[in-house]
């Protein structure tokens, strides 16, 4: 059999803030579906903070899986590896360059939140926190995901809509309650009608996470 080709290995990686090598803390923003490495940045304009490297990798086609987060997992690949090694190489690349892992922030939005925080899950740690707007660990109903490694009290934001209609309140929820087995301190909000999108509560609550990062 042919092994497929990683759909998303070598894909731009765009980056603003400070030079990683000289960099505090890093943050890795994964996009969501039909958006960009270049959208997912914008947030750099309300969450720069001083000393920090954001790392922004791109999806190839837009999007780091074809389905729902909660389709089988097969039926996702071979996107899902392929954007787990991506967000896992660029951890390594910010520990190589000298930002310890418990500098390092792993956020996403929607399918990219789905993303960071699996890939935090696939690879537990002390990270300096674990940011998801509107997303939940990936895998369909009834999965059962493993709860080996600890995450050593890495702060873990979740935040989503009551009525969000990609993203179920009861997977935010079930995302919750794993990290929070796996050793997290979890913060979850949900926030009754709000649209699909990122609020000012959730950018203020990180930025507190972040000057705690940096302040470590």
């Amino acid at each position: 059999m042919t092994t497929p080709v990683p759909p998303h290995a070598g894909q731009p990686v765009l980056q603003r803030g400070t030079p990683l090598d000289q960099a505090k803390a890093a943050v890795i923003l994964a996009h969501g579906r039909g958006a960009s490495a270049a959208s997912i940045l914008t947030l750099v304009d309300v969450l720069e903070h001083p000393g920090v490297c954001y790392l922004a990798p791109d999806a190839n086609g837009g999007a780091w899986y074809p389905y729902s987060f909660m389709a089988p997992i097969e039926r996702n690949e071979p996107g899902i590896t392929s954007a787990l090694s991506v967000v896992h190489g660029l951890v390594d690349d910010a520990i190589a360059a000298g930002v310890p892992q418990e500098r390092v922030v792993l956020l996403g939005f929607s399918q990219g939140a789905c993303l960071a925080s699996t890939a935090a899950q696939r690879r537990p740690g002390r990270y300096g926190a674990v940011v998801a707007y509107s997303g939940g660990l990936v895998g369909p109903d009834g999965t059962q995901w493993s709860a080996d490694g600890d995450f050593a009290g890495t702060p873990v934001f979740l935040g989503c809509s009551d009525v969000d209609a990609h993203i179920p309140e009861s997977r935010v929820r079930e995302t919750a309650a794993q990290f929070e087995r796996m050793g997290a301190a979890v913060t979850m909000r949900i926030y009754p009608g709000m649209p699909h999108t990122v609020i000012e509560d959730e950018i203020s609550f990180t930025n507190e996470l972040l000057s705690a990062v940096i302040a470590a």
